[in-house]
């Protein structure tokens, strides 16, 4: 080493300042070394001088191009080469290793192998490699354009054929469905099967009798039926209770009218009918007779019979919280929600000689119907009906059928678009029109993919579901079957059903996680009746969401997504202004009364339909930050909270405070001001940043679901959209109980009830903040 310093010292010689001299030294420290690179005047000006005939100094006539030059120059270039090397490859492995850890948790696919549902590719795909190649306006207007041509009504005519769930002509149709996707050229196409109860008419018919002065007289042997009520026989007085809403009942106390043994009869609307006979059952009625009122019904023939079902949940009443596939073995289990009284649909003429018979007090002005019968309240022992139901359980194989386009970055998570296949009549509205635009969206979407050159970066589901006349069977055995990973993949869920019910005006229920981005679609779709407007400009601009948002039901497919699996969701509806679509469960949902009530433009409102979900699923897909606008959250926790504050002194003369129950939702809030932070300050180009990030948002609805209940016991765990003693509004229906004298509040239930709403908060806002060095431990 000594002999190579001597080398170089005496080939680079340094120079006094007046010199330009490129010269490189190499010390050695022990065991470090460096180079160094200097520049100094000498040759230069020893040059300028020889010009100037000016003798050279022999100390610099060194040979320009001499072996120790040359060589020296390659040990240099060498050295510099290596050193960017290794700089660069340390570079490039801390990228990896982080990549690598934020990809380290995907996990196995749903169905069991890996060519059904979208898993994880081990590729290294980033997001500067999978950029879609379509800009978003030209997306939109290529997806409108795919739907210009579809036929939708002549899929709904297609699809409007004999399909009870679990019977041949479902089978059938679910084999349409399955050869539609194949067709479309999804990535992959499968099925569930799934063994569940199911009730329907027995040999012997039902049967509702009128005693009533000594003679009996046979009212009605119906056609159709509730699936799911008590089988057996009921008498007693008959009363009537207009809607059988609690209100109702209520009404009907306060009118010193028994309903205790009684058979009640009611009339359909306002609330579904699993919830009248769950009411009546309350008060200890003895059977529920319910009818179609022409003042709700307008143009339903008085004959008409009504199928429907009373089971006050979603999925198999037989095996709640578990799914119903063929190798499970069942405990003798069945839902809390299943009634233990009678309950038949009769018709409106049916119902007329009823009500004609009943005596007793005037039943208020805002109970009448339009039936000529007086509407007297009955209660009279000498007008009893007899109600015999004769309904059977049986145990049907039904299949859910699923196709899916892979998304490139993300393929493990995936938006869900479903529709309702099975009905017990025509079924036009209520499935017919869901299952067409779900094939046509699986033929647009895919034909973006395959001809246009999109890339989704996360995947798309599309799944046609069996049973769902009967409460959500087929989708609901889906979610219990994969209940465990679901809300770590599904992010949202977008429902078809009943999507085309009018034409005048569009109404929706949805997750408050998707208010934003449904908004922001109407925005984009053209009204169907006017396309020189936007639907955003039909339905009252930026008062939109008064007019539009309404409260998802039990009865709507999205709500078991959402209150039972977390799941933000979405329903929407094209509907008449001032009315609600009365042939559902009827034999007149038919393609007629559907031309109808949309002014013959089925077509127009159906291609409405499919821009409204087809543009929310691009956007779900396209875009790198998920758009679910997880701070929706902080207005609904402040009205519960800013509700439940005004029970403050009560609460505090029985030694319990709110202060904690305010703690946690600011925290909530302060969690969702970190997270929009964060969002701001990051590069969302980069995969392992964005999907962290996504997946926090992902979370923020499943955390609403409280985890100090069962979901065997109580399914719908969510505490703002859910149904029990867990939800916020059950802890307000409480807490208005400390000011009623009369009623004994259980205060142990009470302070249950506040502790673990503050706590279901509380873990909600720690989720949405990440790492938990960086929760805010204070609380």
């Amino acid at each position: 080493m000594d002999t190579a310093r001597s080398a170089i010292s005496n080939l680079f010689r340094e120079e006094p300042s007046t010199y330009t001299r490129f010269s490189l030294a190499e010390h050695m420290e022990g065991d470090s070394s460096q180079v160094e690179m200097k520049l100094s005047n000498s040759e230069i000006d020893s040059e300028v001088g020889n010009s100037m005939g000016e003798p050279r100094d022999p100390r610099i006539m060194k040979p320009k191009h001499s072996p120790k030059n040359i060589c020296f120059m390659i040990v240099c270039t060498l050295l510099i080469f290596l050193i960017g090397f290794l700089l660069g490859y340390l570079s490039y492995r801390g990228r990896m290793q982080t990549k690598g850890q934020s990809c380290s948790n995907a996990d196995s696919n749903l169905c069991g192998t890996a060519e059904e549902l979208p898993s994880k590719d081990d590729s290294d795909t980033t997001l500067e490699y999978t950029q879609p190649f379509l800009e978003w306006k030209q997306l939109k207007e290529l997806l409108k354009d795919k739907f210009l041509v579809s036929s939708f009504i002549s899929r709904i005519r297609d699809f409007s054929v004999s399909r009870e769930a679990g019977s041949e002509g479902d089978q059938r149709l679910a084999l349409t469905v399955y050869n539609e996707f194949k067709r479309c050229g999804l990535h992959s196409v499968w099925n569930d099967e799934h063994y569940v109860k199911l009730q329907s008419l027995g040999s012997t018919p039902n049967r509702v009798t009128l005693l009533a002065s000594g003679t009996n007289e046979t009212i009605e042997n119906p056609k159709g039926y509730l699936a799911y009520s008590a089988a057996g026989q009921a008498t007693g007085k008959l009363v009537y209770a207009n809607y059988g809403r609690e209100e109702d009942f209520k009404m009907l106390k306060s009118m010193n009218i028994s309903v205790n043994g009684s058979v009640v009869i009611v009339r359909g609307g306002k609330i579904s009918f699993a919830a009248k006979v769950a009411n009546a059952q309350k008060v200890k009625a003895a059977a529920v007779l319910i009818y179609l009122d022409p003042a709700d019904y307008a143009n339903m023939p008085v004959d008409t019979d009504v199928f429907g079902h009373v089971h006050l949940g979603t999925g198999d009443p037989y095996t709640p919280g578990f799914p119903s596939f063929n190798h499970t073995q069942f405990p003798p289990a069945q839902s809390s929600g299943l009634p233990s009284i009678p309950a038949q649909t009769i018709t409106t003429n049916s119902a007329r000689r009823l009500l004609s018979k009943m005596t007793g007090q005037l039943a208020p002005s805002e109970w009448k119907g339009t039936l000529s019968p007086p509407y007297n309240l009955g209660n009279d022992d000498n007008v009893q009906v007899e109600v015999e139901v004769n309904n059977v359980v049986a145990e049907k194989m039904i299949h859910n059928v699923f196709g899916v386009i892979k998304g490139l970055t993300d393929p493990e998570h995936y938006v869900v678009i479903g529709a309702q296949r099975d009905s017990w009549g025509p079924g036009v509205a209520k499935s017919a029109v869901g299952t067409s635009l779900l094939v046509e969206m699986a033929k647009a979407l895919s034909d973006l993919v395959v001809k246009d050159g999109y890339k989704p970066r996360r995947s798309i589901v599309f799944a046609s579901w069996s049973a769902g006349d009967f409460g959500s069977v087929g989708a609901t055995e889906w979610l219990e079957g994969y209940l465990s990973v679901l809300h770590l993949k599904a992010f949202a869920y977008i429902n078809l059903d009943a999507a085309v019910l009018g034409s005048q005006t569009f109404k929706a229920s949805a997750s408050p996680m998707l208010y934003t981005l449904l908004g922001n679609t109407l925005k984009e779709v053209s009204s169907p009746l006017d396309s020189s407007k936007t639907l955003y400009q039909n339905v009252g601009g930026d008062s939109w969401e008064k007019q539009t948002i309404v409260p998802m039901t039990m009865d709507d497919a999205s709500y078991a997504f959402q209150a039972f699996s977390g799941i933000p969701s979405v329903s929407f509806s094209f509907t008449n202004d001032g009315d609600t679509y009365p042939y559902f469960g009827t034999k007149e949902d038919n393609l007629s009364n559907l031309n109808s009530r949309t002014g013959n433009r089925i077509d127009d409102i159906a291609r409405a339909a499919a821009n409204v979900a087809g543009q929310m699923v691009l956007r779900l897909t396209h875009d790198h930050q998920l758009s679910l606008d997880f701070d929706r959250y902080n207005g609904e926790l402040f009205s519960f909270v800013l509700k439940i504050n005004r029970f403050a002194k009560q609460l505090k003369k029985a030694g319990l405070t709110v202060k904690w129950l305010s703690s946690a939702r600011g925290d909530f809030d302060r969690a969702t001001e970190t997270l929009k932070n964060n969002i701001l300050n990051s590069d969302l180009n980069n995969a392992g940043i964005c999907r962290a990030i996504n997946d926090r948002i992902m979370m923020v609805e499943y955390h609403f679901l409280s985890p100090y209940v069962s979901p065997k016991d109580t399914p719908f765990r969510h505490i703002l959209y859910g149904s029990g003693p867990h939800t916020l509004m059950s802890l307000l229906e409480n807490l208005n109980l400390l000011n009623n004298t009369i009623t004994n509040l259980n205060m142990d239930v009470l302070r249950n009830q506040l502790a673990l709403a503050t706590w279901t908060i509380q873990g909600a806002a720690n989720a949405l903040s990440g790492d938990i060095w960086d929760i805010d431990n204070e609380f």
